[in-house]
């Protein structure tokens, strides 16, 4: 891990350093990697992590600066991917173990990637449009000589969207000289984006639940669902959950919490959270406490906000059957054991939340072909590759008695150390 500097905003003092959750992760999987174990290094260390200077003329006539970061973590296995957020909490900490975690994700999906991560320490909120565009343009810039399709693609996370996505695709095009539409996803359609990708991460996450909810005998038609973050992750897992007849009797977004025993009504939950500025603003279901949340007793809870949300305190009070992962990093390695001596499964990020950069990776595939696929299409490919990758990690967890994230990392560990022993080093 690059050494801390008095430029840069680590993680503080009463917050979980990602980073070292990303770390005992890693050890923890260690034992089980046979002969490829003594090349676990590899994985403890970044392969390249840029920081870099964003300065921009703001709409009454100062220049700013911001601090953006574009971290590759491993390119073992192809070009890195992964998002680029703008949140004022962003550090090179958390970019370089969310660059970490696309490792393992898409190996964990065996998809042909790297992984990668990008952020600017800005709150978006304070900036005007033409403000974001130029501090999105010129972070592309900065980042320009390590990004493109087959070296590093973007894509969105929190803060950034589509419109975000055009812009770096059209500053990077311009800088290389011809259109280059596979250096982002997450793209508008008109642009080369696929149709599903906003979608597919929380369409993932139900994927995933369903699936596990087959095996511990947990149906969805009537399971008590409590979803933390109503974006395009919590929001659309929600709405799926609700559309299959779960009972989602509670939500939570940054402006409060909202719960219905017998189920909130999700469709206008979120019309209503969209004009009001939260959920909490609704008026729709009973406004409860933020910590009670956590304490509702459900057949699965859903962390789909920022990492760091299940502490060990928290694990203690929780009262769910499963808990499924759509945020990055959301339980710290001791939730994990609390959870675990409770009977809680829990199901990690890099399975649960997987389906936003499964899409990606068809829209990736669909640019450099110009042929473009159906939603029908795009949705049974998604189904097929998470379903598979699931099965799979359920059935070592069950022969090898250990974890859920285990097996996840030890699939994913496996064939990251296995193609770079086949590769070697150079020179």
């Amino acid at each position: 891990m690059p050494q801390q500097h008095p430029g840069l905003s680590f993680a503080s003092a009463n917050r979980e350093s990602p980073w070292r959750v990303y770390l005992e992760q890693i050890e923890r999987v260690v034992p089980y990697l046979g002969r490829l174990a003594d090349q676990a290094e590899t994985l403890r260390r970044p392969k390249r992590a840029l920081i870099v200077d964003i300065p921009i003329h703001m709409d009454d006539g100062r220049r700013e600066h911001f601090e953006g970061y574009r971290v590759q973590h491993n390119l073992s296995r192809g070009p890195g991917k992964g998002g680029v957020r703008y949140h004022p909490s962003v550090s090179l900490d958390e970019v370089t173990a969310l660059a970490a975690w696309m490792t393992i994700k898409t190996a964990a999906v065996n998809l042909p990637f790297g992984g990668a991560k990008g952020g600017v320490r800005v709150d978006p909120k304070t900036l005007s449009f033409k403000e974001i565009e130029r501090l999105t343009r010129r972070y592309t810039s900065e980042i320009n000589m390590i990004i493109g399709p087959d070296k590093d693609i973007a894509a969105p996370d929190v803060n950034t969207n589509e419109q975000i996505m055009a812009w770096m695709m059209d500053t990077y095009s311009m800088n290389v000289g011809h259109t280059a539409t596979g250096v982002v996803t997450g793209k508008p359609l008109a642009l080369g984006g696929s149709v599903g990708r906003q979608r597919a991460t929380g369409q993932g996450v139900f994927f995933i639940a369903r699936e596990a909810g087959q095996r511990l005998g947990i149906p969805i038609e009537g399971a008590r669902v409590a979803v933390q973050g109503f974006g395009n992750v919590g929001g659309v897992a929600a709405e799926v959950f609700a559309a299959h007849r779960a009972r989602v009797i509670a939500v939570q977004d940054e402006s409060g919490t909202v719960y219905a025993d017998a189920g909130l009504d999700i469709p206008a939950l979120s019309a209503a959270a969209k004009s009001s500025g939260g959920v909490a603003a609704s008026g729709i279901g009973e406004t409860i406490d933020a910590e009670a949340f956590w304490e509702l007793p459900t057949d699965f809870l859903v962390p789909a906000a920022m990492e760091g949300q299940v502490t060990r305190e928290r694990a203690n009070r929780i009262r769910t059957r499963a808990l499924i992962e759509g945020a990055n990093g959301p339980t710290s390695p001791e939730a994990d054991d609390v959870l675990g001596e409770r009977g809680i499964t829990v199901v990690p990020d890099v399975i649960a939340n997987a389906g936003g950069v499964t899409v990606s990776y068809f829209e990736w595939v669909q640019d450099f072909s110009s042929f473009f696929w159906t939603e029908d299409q795009v949705n049974r490919r998604l189904e097929r590759i998470l379903v598979g990758a699931f099965g799979r990690i359920w059935d070592i967890a069950r022969e090898q008695r250990v974890s859920l994230r285990t097996a996840a990392y030890i699939v994913a560990c496996e064939r990251v150390l296995d193609q770079r022993r086949i590769r070697g080093l150079y020179p």
